[in-house]
């Protein structure tokens, strides 16, 4: 309940009141028939859905205050009701949060009643039973932690109530967003990992205790805004995969060679090795960054925070990407020395299956699940300007002589080209055939 006094000249000053209908009704001078009538009244608009008020008055000579605004004694005016209508999306807001793996609770100072008519309006299932600000005060941290596995509707809460389901989910280990736009809403805000406040309707207060704010209110933007996270972070992890792999080829076909004494100890100079990584930098930072969400991300289940960025299956994943290519490279590499093709011919072979590689890395890597056929039709125009431009720069530096000579390279005719290119496509698309298998273990049956 909310408190106003109001002063006027020569009388009594007013004091006015406003609050849950039982806060106003406990300390109003309103006899025990009456006050059931009211509740009744309550009833009756709440389970319609409606947002219910009561009003109380009295009045106080001097300035002598009591210490509390319930130690008045109201006359009880009346009750107010109003109907806040749901936003029109926000059924689909709510599917598209439990798609994801988000759990929803609500957390209001609205009644039970109420609550419930808004939740069946909107499509919320409401689990087990609705919990009340003063129980969840009075549990014990067990209790409350027992409590939270199986509810999701909480009503009458009061700020530290609000405090203490935020932290009671926290240290559940999840990772808790908050939405709210009154006052005081702010201490759950500020606590929880990601406060979120209402940019027309909230408090100056909300917006100061969150994190983030929604200009336009709109919880659907609370969707948008998990799947540009999602997009984001999955995109950087193929970026940083692919970094992993190519990266492995590279400096192993540079040191193998010389380590182990090979007829060609320095297959790739430095200019070589400068030319892929001028290669490999758009690719990873601008047309990764590119890529659309992948299919399927608001279907995935939130990551724990417990979990590293890369697990060992991905990093495993990278590595076993990165051997293949070299073994791919360094078949290259003997086939040319044993067919005496002479170094220059025989860097060309490596060089050009290690860029071909390259190419068929970077589309392979679109998608660790799906196949490379299903993520061509992903509309990224940079990372396809990028491949065509990688395959001209290819082809100017076998067949112009300007750049070939520069590059210690050599023309190879149609069989050779077609050789190194096929082992470098060979050395990545072997990982089709496990994504294949992957798609097939999880398959559901009939």
């Amino acid at each position: 309940m909310m408190t106003h006094v109001f002063a006027k000249d020569g009388g009594p000053r007013i004091i006015a009141a406003k609050g849950a209908p039982e806060a106003i009704i406990a300390c109003s001078a309103l006899e025990d028939e009456e006050r059931h009538a009211v509740l009744a009244q309550v009833d009756a608009l709440a389970v319609q859905g409606y947002r219910v008020l009561a009003v109380g008055e009295t009045t106080l000579e001097g300035d002598h205050y009591p210490a509390e605004q319930q130690d008045f004694t109201f006359t009880y005016l009346g009750l107010v009701a109003f109907h806040d209508p749901p936003k029109k999306n926000i059924a689909q807001v709510f599917k598209s949060f439990s798609d994801a793996g988000i759990r929803v609770d609500i957390i209001t100072g609205d009644n039970a009643v109420t609550t419930r008519a808004i939740a069946r309006e909107v499509g919320f299932t409401v689990e087990g039973r609705a919990l009340d600000g003063d129980e969840v005060l009075a549990m014990s941290d067990g209790d409350l932690d027992a409590a939270l596995r199986t509810s999701n509707l909480f009503t009458r809460m009061f700020p530290e109530a609000k405090l203490r389901v935020v932290n009671a989910l926290k240290a559940q280990g999840h990772v808790v967003a908050m939405t709210g736009d009154g006052v005081n809403d702010g201490p759950a805000l500020k606590a929880a990992h990601i406060g979120i406040a209402m940019g027309k309707r909230g408090s100056e207060l909300a917006k100061e205790a969150a994190a983030l704010i929604l200009l336009d209110d709109d919880l659907g933007r609370m969707v948008d805004a998990v799947a540009m996270g999602r997009k984001i972070y999955g995109n950087l992890k193929k970026a940083i995969q692919y970094i992993i792999s190519i990266h492995i080829p590279i400096i192993l076909t540079v040191a193998l060679p010389l380590l182990l004494g090979w007829l060609y100890p320095n297959i790739f100079t430095p200019v070589h090795v400068i030319f892929l990584e001028l290669l490999m930098g758009p690719t990873c930072s601008i047309a990764y960054e590119s890529e659309p969400i992948e299919a399927g991300s608001m279907q995935r289940k939130p990551r724990r925070m417990d979990l590293t960025f890369l697990s060992w299956s991905e990093l495993r994943t990278s590595l076993m990407q990165g051997l293949m290519i070299t073994a791919g490279t360094l078949f290259c590499y003997q086939w040319g020395v044993m067919h005496d093709l002479g170094e220059d011919m025989t860097r060309t072979l490596v060089f050009t299956a290690l860029v071909v590689a390259n190419i068929a890395l970077t589309l392979v890597n679109r998608s660790f699940e799906r196949s490379i056929w299903s993520t061509l039709s992903y509309r990224n125009w940079l990372l396809r300007g990028i491949i065509a431009g990688t395959v001209l720069l290819l082809a100017a530096l076998l067949y112009v002589p300007l750049f070939r000579d520069f590059f210690q390279l050599a023309s190879p005719d149609a069989a050779l080209l077609a050789l190194a290119s096929g082992v470098g496509l060979l050395s990545v698309l072997w990982y089709e055939g496990v994504k294949c298998w992957g798609r097939r273990s999880h398959r559901p049956t009939t």
